[in-house]
């Protein structure tokens, strides 16, 4: 019964936390980037991330997919590793599982961060994007988690990606480490 109190803490005390704070490096950005993350938009989203972010499970993630105007991807825990090949990179997730949608009336502007998502709109896992511009386009098709509250000047810095899909080519900028915020 304790072991099983306990684990029931270990998973709610996440959804406590205002925020993350990553450390990024690489070619383009270098820098910290804090998140206000919206526990009150996306519970189960914000739970998600901040567990992930708790383990450490982020440390080391790179950014594979930047879009000049638009966005900037990360979070794939699985297959998005520093040193890692970069060809699976936005492919995976973590062992958490998926998460049901949880639209909101937030829209995608500058700064905001949303998860990123499979067709199936209950896919959300680990990857998220954060917006270098509005894309309103967004707008009630992806959950929005939070927003970018410093360093965006850090994010507007990350490595672009190439061609349509923007793919990043060559070393891609990483988050060295992300840690979850009061």
């Amino acid at each position: 019964m304790l072991k099983l109190a306990a684990a029931f803490a270990l998973m709610a005390s996440p959804a406590l936390a205002s925020g993350i704070e990553i450390t990024i490096a690489g070619e383009g950005a270098n820098g910290t980037v804090a998140i206000d993350l919206f526990e009150d938009v996306a519970p189960k989203h914000v739970a998600q991330i901040t567990a992930l972010a708790a383990e450490g499970k982020y440390d080391g993630v790179v950014f594979h997919r930047v879009i000049e105007g638009f966005m900037a991807q990360t979070g794939d825990v699985q297959y998005g590793l520093e040193g890692m090949n970069m060809n699976r990179a936005g492919t995976g997730g973590s062992d958490l599982g998926n998460i049901d949608a949880e639209f909101s009336d937030v829209p995608f502007d500058a700064g905001v961060v949303g998860m990123a998502r499979s067709q199936n709109p209950n896919s959300a896992n680990s990857q998220f994007f954060i917006m270098f511009d509005a894309g309103h386009f967004l707008n009630g098709q992806y959950t929005v988690v939070g927003k970018v509250t410093e360093g965006m000047d850090v994010v507007n810095a990350i490595k672009l990606g190439q061609g349509g899909n923007g793919a990043v080519i060559g070393a891609p900028d990483v988050m060295k480490t992300v840690t979850v915020t009061e």
